[in-house]
C-alpha cells in the first residue's frame, strides 16, 4: 500500500482518487474541496486538503510523505506544477495536458532520479501506449486517431457538454493542429478538413483538425503520415467557426456562458469514443472504444477514460514494471508487451473495453 498524493480534484479528480483509494492511502488536494462528494471525504483511505497549486511552497509540503504524485489539474496551471513536483524529488503521473514542451524538464527529472510519465490519460494517452508498442516491433507508415467525449442526449445549439475543463476545450479550438503529412510537420487551422464518421453503426459524428499529437511529432517522426482529429455531432465546427470569426469565443460574457451551456449535470449520460488506426505495408491496425457514463457508479465515461489509464499508469510505476528516469509521454513507455498488456487489462477489469480489428 503507497501513499499517493493528487493535486486537482475534479470530475476526473475524483474518479481517480477512488479507484486508488481501493488499495493505497490518497491525500487528495484542491482549492475548491465544498465540490468533493461526500463519498470520497468520507473515505476511510482519503484525506482532502484544500491546497493552491500556484503556491510552491503549499505543493512541497503537501506531497513531502508522498510515495507518488499524480497531477490532475487544468492544462494552463500545470507545467510549472510539475516543474516543482519533479524537483522535490517525487515519482509523478501528469494529465493536465500542459500547452509547454514537458520534455524540457527532462534534464531535472534526470538529475533527481525520478520518473515521470505525462499525456497519460484516453488521448493523449491511450492512442500513444498502443502506437509505442506496436512501433516497438514492427513499421508503422500512418497514424491517426479519433477522439471525443459527448452528451448521450444532445441539446442544441452546441449539441456539446464538457467532459473536463471548458478552458481545455476552447484552447482546443483556436490552438493550430499540427501533424505530420509525408514526412514533414505542418500545421492548419484547427476546426479544419471536416469529415463525416459513423460509430457503432448508428452514431454519426464529425471529426476535425485539432492539436493532439503532442510528443508523438518528436519521438515518432519517422512515421511519414499522422494526424488526430476530435469528434462532435454534425455541425458544431461550424458553429464554433462562426464564433472565431466573430471573435467573440475567447469573450469573457462568452467563456461564462458557454461554461453554463457546457455543465454536465449531476446523473447526465455521456459517452467517449476513441478510435485508433495504424498502417503498415501489408495490413491496417485498429483498436475501438466506446465507454458510457456508469450509472451504478455515478462515474462519467470521460473521468472512466481518461482516470483510469492514469491511475493504471500509476500502479505500473509503484509495481516496478516501469522505472526509466526521466521524463516520459506513454509511447516511450510501451515499448514492451508487459506494460502494453498491463494497461489494457487494468482498464478492462474496470469494464473499459477496447477492440482490436485487423
Amino acid at each position: 500500500m503507497a501513499n499517493i498524493c493528487q493535486i486537482g480534484a475534479g470530475m476526473i479528480g475524483q474518479a481517480m482518487a477512488i479507484d486508488l483509494a481501493a488499495n493505497h492511502n490518497v491525500s487528495l488536494g484542491d482549492l475548491n474541496i465544498k465540490s468533493i462528494k461526500d463519498k470520497i471525504k468520507n473515505h476511510p483511505s482519503i484525506k482532502v486538503s484544500k491546497i493552491d497549486v500556484l503556491n510552491q511552497k503549499e505543493i512541497l509540503t503537501f506531497i513531502k510523505g508522498a510515495d507518488i504524485v499524480l497531477l490532475a489539474v487544468p492544462g494552463f496551471l500545470g507545467f510549472n506544477a510539475l516543474k516543482t513536483i519533479i524537483e522535490c524529488g517525487k515519482n509523478v503521473v501528469d494529465i493536465s495536458f500542459s500547452p509547454e514542451n514537458i520534455m524540457d524538464l527532462n534534464d531535472i527529472a534526470v538529475q533527481n532520479n525520478i520518473t515521470a510519465i505525462f499525456d497519460a490519460g484516453v488521448a493523449p494517452g491511450i492512442p500513444n501506449y498502443l502506437f509505442g508498442y506496436h512501433n516497438s516491433f514492427e513499421k508503422i507508415t500512418n497514424f491517426k486517431y479519433y477522439v471525443g467525449g459527448l452528451p448521450k442526449f444532445p441539446k442544441k445549439p452546441f449539441n456539446y457538454k464538457a467532459p473536463f475543463s471548458p478552458i481545455d476545450v476552447i484552447e482546443e479550438y483556436i490552438r493550430p493542429a499540427r501533424m505530420m503529412v509525408s514526412g514533414k510537420e505542418i500545421t492548419k487551422p484547427a476546426l479544419s478538413e471536416i469529415e463525416r464518421l459513423s460509430f457503432n453503426d448508428s452514431i454519426e459524428l464529425e471529426a476535425f483538425n485539432t492539436d493532439g499529437l503532442r510528443s508523438l511529432l518528436k519521438t515518432m517522426s519517422h512515421v511519414k503520415n499522422m494526424s488526430e482529429k476530435t469528434l462532435r455531432y454534425p455541425g458544431h465546427a461550424k458553429l464554433i467557426k462562426s464564433y472565431i470569426e466573430k471573435e467573440i469565443l475567447q469573450t469573457d460574457v462568452t467563456i461564462k456562458n458557454l461554461f453554463k451551456e457546457w455543465k454536465l449535470k449531476p446523473g447526465e449520460y455521456e459517452f467517449t469514443i476513441l478510435r485508433v488506426e495504424m498502417q503498415t505495408k501489408n495490413k491496417i491496425i485498429r483498436y475501438d472504444l466506446y465507454d458510457e457514463y456508469d450509472e451504478s457508479s455515478q462515474t462519467t465515461s470521460m473521468a472512466r477514460t481518461t482516470g483510469y489509464t492514469a491511475t493504471a499508469t500509476i500502479n505500473l510505476i509503484l509495481e516496478k514494471l516501469f522505472f526509466g528516469k526521466g521524463v516520459f509521454p506513454p509511447e516511450l513507455v510501451s515499448k514492451n508487451k508487459m506494460v502494453y498488456d498491463f494497461i489494457l487489462n487494468y482498464l478492462s477489469e474496470r469494464n473499459v473495453k477496447i477492440s482490436k480489428y485487423i
